[in-house]
C-alpha cells in the first residue's frame, strides 16, 4: 500500500529541508503452487473425499498465503481411475496461481455376500439343477456387482443330502468375495 517517506537534504552550511514523498508497495508476485498426487480408496457406502491440505506439497508465497482450494472434494463409483484436481493457492494480496494434481482413485471394498439354504428335489430323471437367484440372498456392493456363480449347479441322486455350494460374488472394479450355502438334496419321486 501507500507509505509516506521523508527525504531530508542537508547543506554544508547545515542547513536542511524535508519533502513527503508516498511509496507505494506492490506484491504481484503469485505464490509458488507445489501440488502432489494422490491415492484414495472409496468407503464401504462407495464415497471419498478430499481436502486441498492433501494436495497440497509446500506451497509458499514471497508473503503470506491467504487461502487454498481445490475444484473438486468428492468422488464416487463413478471416479475410479485417475482425476485430475486443481489447486488453487491465493496469497494475502490476492495474487493466485494453480497447479494439477491426479487423484487415482479405487475401489478395494470387497462385495457383501449373502446365501441362503435351500431344498431341491429330484425330478423324474433324477436330476435337479439350481441357479444363482435361489441361493443369492441380496448380496450387495458399494458400487455394482458385475457377476455372481455359483461352483455347482446340478445334482442327481449320488447328491442326495446336504451339499455345500459357493456363491461367488465380484465386483465391477474386480473385488471378489465368497460364501456358502447349504442344498439339500431330496428324492421323493415314488418308483
Amino acid at each position: 500500500g501507500d507509505n509516506n517517506v521523508t527525504l531530508t537534504v542537508t547543506d554544508v552550511n547545515g542547513n536542511s529541508a524535508e519533502a513527503v514523498a508516498v511509496v507505494t508497495v506492490e506484491d504481484n508476485s503469485a505464490p509458488m503452487v507445489v501440488a502432489q498426487n494422490i491415492t484414495v480408496e472409496l468407503d464401504a457406502s462407495g464415497n471419498a473425499s478430499i481436502t486441498s491440505d492433501q494436495i497440497n506439497n509446500g506451497s509458499s508465497d514471497n508473503c503470506e498465503i491467504e487461502s487454498m482450494s481445490i475444484d473438486i472434494t468428492t468422488f464416487d463409483c463413478t471416479n475410479i481411475g485417475e482425476n485430475n484436481v486443481t489447486l488453487t493457492v491465493t496469497d494475502v494480496n490476492g495474487n493466485s496461481e494453480i497447479a494439477t494434481a491426479i487423484v487415482t482413485v479405487e475401489d478395494n471394498v470387497l462385495p457383501t455376500v449373502s446365501t441362503q439354504n435351500i431344498t431341491v428335489q429330484l425330478d423324474t430323471d433324477g436330476t435337479a439343477t439350481i441357479t444363482v437367484d435361489q441361493i443369492d440372498n441380496g448380496s450387495s456392493d458399494n458400487c455394482e456387482i458385475d457377476s455372481m456363480s455359483i461352483d455347482v449347479t446340478s445334482f442327481d441322486c449320488t447328491t442326495i443330502g446336504e451339499n455345500t455350494v459357493t456363491l461367488t460374488v465380484t465386483d465391477v472394479n474386480g473385488n471378489s468375495e465368497i460364501a456358502t450355502a447349504i442344498v439339500t438334496v431330496e428324492d421323493n419321486v415314488l418308483p
